[in-house]
């Protein structure tokens, strides 16, 4: 049996901590298989992992993309729900966390079994878990955008995980015995000295039975600097009392601190990556990856069939706001440039329309700046070609939201996403003729605002057919699903009005939808399009009921100012980290 073997001398994957490791990628051989199964059961003994060691081993350049895509998806998953309005870290946002993973089955939920029938499966998918994070380091070190992003989504998905295993019976004692992480509890004649302290200084403690069977760990306020600063804690000459239940922010915190570092010195090892081509073409704009579904024609043949004279209705009450936009522009121009037909051929492909149908729609609208031999000559040709019918006749897939969100828009183009794209004011004036209503208006202008297109695109959808929509938006063939499955009754509505939180952070959906440029470009324009929306802002604050909720004690502060602390804090780190690689 023929087979090529690659050997990486120094690989960048290993470098930055172990330089004299080797990694091998070597394709289609059993043995490698037997040993990495011998080697398993010998390196994850826990379900949960600091990430301190990198791994060793063989593995294939196909397994190296799929490891990471795998990872990705579990990352986005995590900033979905954060930005969905849930409230980080309760019962309820784990619970949707855990289902999520159970339905998609990612390794996360094999690699927490505790069950010695399958100790194969659980060990493999923690070797998933442990090489796809390092292959992510890879690809998020590369900016202090990726770091921030990759830093928030890996340190929330750890608190989860932690929060899980404590629950399910995990032994976390060995865990944190394993990775060094030795909180000394104080001694029963110390909690008896500062019994009253305690009470009034810890929350959730308000009395003296509440005290009994908790433990509290001593520990330097600033490895517990997220409890200080939510006053969670009681503080004597420079330590913080942290209760039992508290444990996981101890943890999370040196996981956040470990992991900045670590990216940093990632960084510093980038050049050398570069040497190797072939890491370079799986890692390059690894953050802007599509991870959901394809939406080929094959796929969507034996779901709904639209006809021409079904678009128009359609359009107003299932298209996402970017084909509704095409749409309207073709029904008063009668026309569209290169760009604006390919993105709306391709999702009218998908969503059910038959080449013969897509060639009479085309048409019908053309001919009337047109003649039919200029029509066939210039314009037919493509529409087949994108069906598969002429060229190297290839199935052409629609375009994702994160395609779309990417694309350049230039004059007189009615493509692209008008969340992006379409400036602030007028954004708000479509969304306000659709008879969205107003607080949901309000919502997504802040998110536009913070760059989260395709959540307020969710929130778009939400709002007009009255329904939560907990998988997010990813494609605009979803979009259009998700809305049929409403309308024909395939999917029950949300009963009751919701309640949606903004809560936003600097870091971008979905990694990087937009560049440090686009980013100062949106910037720009929402600076200068904010002195004509004061007026309105002003009136809609005064006629809408505020939908925060009420902060629950004084010392609180909201989930916003955190996740600017928590930003800041990692800029820090980062900064810190690399200045002492340059000394």
């Amino acid at each position: 049996i023929w087979r090529q073997t690659f050997i990486l001398q120094e690989s960048p994957v290993l470098l930055y901590i172990q330089p004299k490791l080797k990694l091998r990628m070597e394709f289609g051989s059993r043995r490698v298989r037997k040993n990495r199964r011998i080697e398993i059961e010998t390196s994850y003994p826990n379900a949960l992992q600091l990430y301190t060691t990198p791994p060793s081993g063989n593995i294939s350049l196909q397994e190296f993309d799929e490891m990471a895509i795998e990872r990705l998806k579990v990352l986005r998953t995590v900033e979905r729900l954060n930005l969905s309005g849930q409230i980080k870290n309760s019962e309820d946002w784990m619970n949707k966390l855990y289902e999520d993973f159970s339905k998609h089955k990612y390794f996360i939920h094999s690699a927490e079994k505790i069950s010695d029938n399958k100790r194969d499966e659980v060990e493999a998918a923690r070797r998933r878990d442990h090489v796809s994070h390092f292959v992510l380091r890879l690809a998020y070190c590369r900016s202090e955008e990726l770091r921030r992003w990759f830093i928030v989504q890996e340190t929330d998905l750890f608190r989860a995980r932690f929060l899980h295993c404590s629950t399910n019976g995990s032994d976390i004692k060995n865990f944190l015995v394993s990775n060094n992480l030795h909180f000394t509890p104080i001694s029963k004649e110390e909690v008896h000295n500062q019994r009253d302290n305690l009470i009034a200084g810890t929350y959730k403690i308000n009395s003296g039975d509440m005290m009994e069977g908790r433990t509290f760990f001593k520990v330097p306020f600033t490895e517990a600097l997220e409890l200080v600063r939510q006053r969670k804690v009681y503080l004597s000459g420079g330590y913080a009392y942290v209760p039992d239940t508290d444990l996981v922010t101890l943890v999370t915190a040196s996981f956040r601190s470990n992991l900045s570092r670590a990216l940093a010195i990632t960084n510093k090892a980038l050049p050398q990556l570069e040497d190797d081509e072939r890491l370079t073409r799986l890692l390059h704009d690894f953050d802007k990856r599509y991870t959901g579904n394809s939406y080929s024609q094959k796929k969507s043949g034996d779901g709904l069939h639209i006809t021409p004279d079904m678009i128009d209705e359609l359009s107003t009450k299932s298209f996402p706001l970017c084909m509704r936009q095409l749409n309207d522009t073709l029904r008063t121009a009668h026309h569209l440039r290169y760009g604006g037909r390919l993105t709306y051929g391709l999702f009218l492909k998908a969503a059910g329309l038959s080449l013969e149908d897509a060639l009479y729609f085309w048409r019908s609208h053309f001919l009337k700046n047109m003649d039919v031999d200029k029509f066939e000559k210039q314009y037919a040709y493509n529409i087949r070609y994108n069906y598969g019918k002429e060229g190297k006749r290839v199935d052409f897939t629609p375009y994702s939201c994160l395609k779309i969100i990417m694309t350049s828009i230039g004059p007189g183009d009615a493509h692209g996403c008008p969340f992006k794209h379409n400036d602030q004011t007028m954004l708000r004036q479509r969304l306000v003729s659709f008879k969205v209503p107003q607080q949901a208006v309000n919502e997504i202008i802040e998110l536009v605002s913070m760059s989260h297109y395709q959540v307020a695109c969710q929130r778009y959808w939400e709002a007009t057919h009255n329904a939560c929509l907990d998988a997010g938006i990813n494609h605009p063939n979803q979009f259009f699903e998700e809305s049929q499955k409403i309308l024909n009754g395939q999917t029950q509505p949300s009963q009751g009005k919701r309640t949606m939180h903004v809560k936003t952070n600097r870091s971008v959906m979905y990694s990087s939808q937009s560049s440090t440029q686009s980013t100062q470009e949106t910037t720009q324009s929402t600076q200068e399009t904010t002195q004509s929306t004061q007026e309105s802002t002003q009136s809609t604050q005064d006629s809408t009921q505020p939908t925060q909720a009420s902060t629950q004690d004084c010392g609180n502060t909201s989930d916003y100012d955190s996740m600017i602390f928590d930003d800041d804090l990692d800029s820090v780190m980062i900064g810190q980290s690399m200045e002492s690689e340059d000394a």
